[in-house]
């Protein structure tokens, strides 16, 4: 099925890697990112650059009335805020939630009138594993994402009479922007006087590590195109090796027995 795809957060990492590989699929791509030039290398006939603030209601909605239609959405953009809870101020905690699910959640706004319309379309959302699972440091970055899937799962019943598909990717760590470019850490946990430091100072680089030694992004890319071509296509689907691994593992064990797990794995 070739159509019209929108993506956020394209300009980096996953969204990147996405919008070139379905456009040399078929697809014709609308790369959304609040500095499109970023994308002015890999523009071509079926790939468009698109200016898109999140934040914004008025720039997400005119952005999507200058597209036009659209069949497939793809919510890629969010960040990861690294910081002990008690040090977060109200500003960084509403602006992980502010792109990673509200800035999400006005994208789709935006598209499911015509999709309705046209019975018709599919959304995927770019989640996470740590929608699933827990880890210290990154509370509000997993509350985010745990909103994100359960906003996946109840939009696949408002949605399904209108034979629009909704589907989450969980990821695991893969080897993107994401570590140099989208974790924003909050100064005062990582300070020499934080009661934080020394478990910021060991689990931090570790987290990073695996991020910038993980998997290959095209995997997404290749998801998303199966997704999008298969309507009985699961409801979720893991991604790299950190998913595959601890999701199955989530599921079958008690919670109780899932933290231990997790806390050897990581020494906490």
């Amino acid at each position: 099925m070739a159509g019209r795809v929108l993506i956020t957060g394209a300009s980096t990492g996953m969204g990147r890697r996405s919008a070139l590989y379905l456009s040399e699929r078929g697809y014709e791509v609308f790369a959304a990112s609040r500095t499109p030039k970023r994308l002015e290398d890999i523009a071509n006939a079926r790939l468009h650059p698109v200016g898109m603030d999140l934040r914004e209601r008025q720039s997400v909605d005119r952005a999507v009335a200058d597209i036009g239609r659209v069949d497939v959405l793809v919510n890629n953009a969010g960040y990861g805020l690294v910081g002990a809870v008690e040090h977060l101020d109200d500003d960084e905690m509403k602006a992980q939630f502010e792109i990673n699910l509200f800035g999400l959640l006005r994208v789709t706004r935006a598209v499911i009138p015509s999709m309705r319309e046209r019975g018709g379309g599919v959304i995927v959302n770019i989640s996470s594993f740590l929608g699933k699972i827990g880890l210290p440091l990154l509370t509000l970055y997993n509350a985010s994402k745990y909103a994100v899937e359960g906003v996946t799962d109840s939009l696949r019943y408002e949605l399904a009479p209108f034979h629009i598909r909704v589907h989450s990717i969980l990821p695991g760590f893969f080897d993107t922007e994401f570590a140099r470019s989208n974790l924003v850490c909050n100064r005062t946990t990582f300070d020499e006087s934080s009661p934080y430091r020394p478990f910021a100072k060991k689990l931090a680089p570790r987290i990073v590590e695996e991020i910038n030694g993980g998997n290959d992004a095209m995997q997404i890319a290749k998801l998303i195109e199966y997704l999008i071509e298969t309507p009985d296509a699961p409801a979720r689907m893991t991604a790299g090796e950190k998913s595959k691994k601890f999701i199955p593992m989530r599921r079958e064990l008690s919670d109780e027995d899932f933290e231990r797990r997790v806390k050897a794995y990581y020494e906490l």
